[in-house]
């Protein structure tokens, strides 16, 4: 079958390579532009071009998808179907209905469930126990296609969105060869979803990371592990930001939400509901992450002095 695949981070790269490994033709790779990082400035090839050049797949970096000349230059290659994984630009109706397969998207969440930027993120940070990968025919709207096929998996109580979105990638990539061969024989129906039971997923902001310190440890720390490795979890502490890289939720506390308790090497910031979490690595702003008995000896917190203030 002629491909098209669009996609740009690292949690699309499993579904090219099933794709290509499965002996579809890939004819054009198409994913956002590069862009320039850190304080040189230099440019930093996106996940699926540096994988698709690998392959020795052509690779196509249109600057807005929706202009004329982007279209024809991905309709000329006539594909049978169009894989879309995290491409990030929305598709305008000349490429989502021009497949004879249709648009297909793989989705990090069972849909209506977190449709958005960040599901894997934010199904984490909500404190959900199951998340999974939809596979879906694209539309005009955010993540309202019909529905082809869903896999739902456990998420673990310490697991953090980068492992998640590790093993979610490969469960969508092999959905994704499913659902082709689904649709290539008939035997699935897209079905609409349900708009009563849709959530979302925004983008992530670097304010979602700050703290409340008046929520629930088991709160602060499922939004930790969802908002690994950025925006992180983050306070402040003496005019300085902190963060938390890691720390365990327990409860019947005496300490106040923010105020911090040292007892010997163990280090605890008082959570709202007499909770609070037991710090395990730290990192002061401008400093290497240090654990928490490393981090009392150096900056002696006084017991009831408070952070986030």
């Amino acid at each position: 079958m002629r491909v098209v695949f669009m996609g740009t981070p690292t949690f699309a790269v499993a579904t090219l390579d099933a794709l290509y490994s499965c002996g579809h033709q890939v004819v054009l790779v198409v994913t956002q532009p590069d862009r320039p990082v850190g304080r040189g400035q230099k440019l930093n090839y996106q996940p699926i071009k540096l994988r698709a050049l690998k392959l020795g797949l052509e690779v196509f970096q249109p600057l807005r998808v929706v202009e004329e000349k982007s279209v024809d230059r991905i309709l000329k290659t006539k594909p049978d179907v169009i894989v879309v994984v995290g491409y990030g630009q929305i598709l305008p109706r000349e490429i989502f209905e021009f497949p004879s397969y249709g648009c297909l998207n793989v989705h990090a969440s069972l849909l209506p469930s977190y449709r958005g930027a960040a599901p894997i993120n934010w199904a984490i940070a909500k404190g959900e126990s199951v998340t999974g990968v939809t596979t879906m025919r694209i539309g005009e709207g955010l993540d309202t296609g019909d529905v082809l096929l869903k896999r739902d998996t456990m998420i673990k109580s310490t697991e953090c969105a980068p492992e998640l979105s590790s093993r979610l990638a490969v469960m969508g990539a092999e959905l994704l060869l499913e659902t082709i061969d689904g649709l290539t024989t008939n035997a699935i129906v897209g079905q609409p979803q349900n708009e009563k039971n849709a959530t979302y997923a925004p983008i992530l902001k670097r304010k979602d990371g700050r703290i409340d310190w008046e929520t629930s440890a088991e709160d602060i720390f499922n939004r930790m592990r969802g908002f690994d490795p950025w925006p992180g979890s983050y306070t402040s502490f003496r005019g300085k930001r902190l963060h938390v890289r890691w720390a365990s939720p327990i409860g019947n506390v005496s300490e106040g939400p923010g105020e911090i308790g040292v007892s010997g090497k163990s280090l605890v910031i008082g959570c709202g509901n007499g909770s609070g979490l037991t710090i395990e690595k730290i990192q002061l702003e401008g400093k290497n992450p240090i654990k928490a008995d490393e981090f009392t000896r150096g900056y002696r917190p006084i017991p009831g002095e408070k952070v986030g203030e």
